[in-house]
C-alpha cells in the first residue's frame, strides 16, 4: 500500500463544469484542503460537487462567493473519496484558481 501526496490544480476561465480530480480505480483519497482564489479583479461564485460511481451528483458547496482577488478555503474537514469518484468545480464568472491538497491511498505497491 502506497501513500501518494499530491495537489491537483486548475484555472477556471469560463463557466464550464470542470473535473479537478478523479480517484484512480485502485485507490481511495483524502482531500485535506480545497482552496479557491479569484485572480482577475472581479467577482465569482464557485460550485464544488462530488460525482460517485453511479453518476449521482452531491453538492459540497453551491455558493462560494469570491470578491476581487479573494481566496476561500472550501473544506472545513477532510473529504474522503472512494474509487473512481470525481471532484468537479465550476465558476459563474471571472477567473478562479483551484488547488486541492490530496492524500491518495493506493492499494498496490508503486
Amino acid at each position: 500500500m502506497a501513500n501518494i501526496y499530491k495537489n491537483e490544480k486548475t484555472s477556471l476561465t469560463n463557466t464550464d463544469l470542470t473535473t479537478l480530480y478523479t480517484v484512480p480505480s485502485n485507490s481511495r483519497a483524502i482531500v485535506k484542503s480545497l482552496l479557491v482564489a479569484e485572480d482577475n479583479g472581479g467577482a465569482a461564485v464557485v460550485k464544488v460537487t462530488l460525482v460517485d460511481t453511479s453518476s449521482a451528483i452531491f453538492v459540497i458547496d453551491n455558493d462560494v462567493n469570491l470578491s476581487a482577488n479573494q481566496r476561500e478555503q472550501v473544506l472545513n474537514e477532510p473529504l474522503i473519496m472512494k474509487e473512481s469518484e470525481i471532484l468537479k468545480v465550476q465558476a459563474s464568472s471571472g477567473q478562479v484558481d483551484v488547488i486541492a491538497s490530496i492524500l491518495e491511498i493506493n492499494r498496490e505497491d508503486r
